[in-house]
């Protein structure tokens, strides 16, 4: 009996080693049981893709984060040097030119010197021309009346503004009020400056007149400086001595060379010579 029990118990364990094998083998090829171990060898990749496209995107955010980097800025850089080329368009002239030029004028028997202590513009005859608004002479940096009715825009060229009063019969020359940079080269100091525009206006009256002066002052055009000259413009026409009643203000504007202002009306229309004193008390630089 003991040798059936014993033959008994070796048959049960080698049924059950077998078993055992059996399933092994069977897991071995069970998809449910591999998965584990494949999908955790598949989540590797894309945590290395995610660190990836981190590392590469990093650099475009630093880019956006790094101070004077935006597109405002380098627009701005691109716009700045235009304007600075249209601010210095017009160099003053050299020291040899401008010495040149005012020791010319000095010496031109039209154009007596001006009187040494200052001279204040006067109140002219008649009354100031209605007035709307101003004209923003914007080439030349600087603002002057725009008067109505009586006076009428007219085609700028050779200046930057110009109104004129109406024709008078029988008379070659009527008023005229323009403004433009200084066409003459600029000198050390507004006074000199202005000295040699109002020789220079004298290209704009008849052939042969001469200036007497009777104003010389410092202005205030704005927040600007300037200098305000007045004087009569004398010379003959037809036979007959006649007169202009004339003033120029010169004015300091910024980075550009100094505009003028230049208003001048004959006798035949003297009721209009306070206009003048409308214009040099309303310059201002822009």
């Amino acid at each position: 009996m003991r040798v059936v029990y014993r033959t008994i118990a070796v048959a049960a364990g080698v049924a059950v080693l077998g078993a055992g094998a059996t399933a092994v083998l069977l897991n071995r090829d069970d998809p449910a049981t591999a998965a584990p171990r494949n999908s955790a060898a598949a989540a590797a990749p894309s945590v290395i893709s995610a660190s990836s496209a981190s590392s590469a995107a990093a650099p475009a955010a630093g880019a956006v984060a790094t101070p004077g980097l935006s597109p405002l800025s380098s627009t701005g850089a691109s716009a700045t040097p235009g304007a600075d080329v249209d601010a210095v368009s017009s160099p003053a002239a050299s020291p040899d030119t401008a010495d040149v030029a005012l020791a010319a004028a000095l010496k031109d028997p039209r154009v007596p010197a001006l009187p040494k202590n200052g001279r204040r513009l006067r109140t002219l005859p008649g009354r100031a021309a209605a007035a709307h608004g101003s004209i923003k002479d914007r080439r030349s940096g600087v603002a002057l009346p725009r008067f109505t009715k009586t006076w009428a825009l007219a085609t700028p060229a050779p200046f930057a503004s110009r109104q004129l009063l109406p024709k008078v019969k029988g008379a070659s020359y009527r008023g005229m009020l323009v403004s433009c940079p200084v066409p003459i080269p600029e000198q050390k100091t507004l006074r000199d400056t202005a000295f040699l525009a109002a020789r220079w206006t004298l290209n704009h009256h008849p052939s042969g007149a001469t200036i007497t002066w009777t104003a010389s002052q410092p202005i205030k055009a704005g927040k600007r400086q300037g200098w305000l000259l007045g004087y009569t413009v004398h010379y003959t026409l037809k036979g007959k001595k006649r007169v202009s009643a004339a003033a120029l203000a010169l004015v300091d504007v910024p980075e550009k060379k100094p505009a003028v202002v230049f208003v001048t009306i004959p006798d035949s229309q003297k009721k209009r010579w306070h206009d003048i004193n409308k214009v040099m008390s309303s310059v201002k630089a822009l």
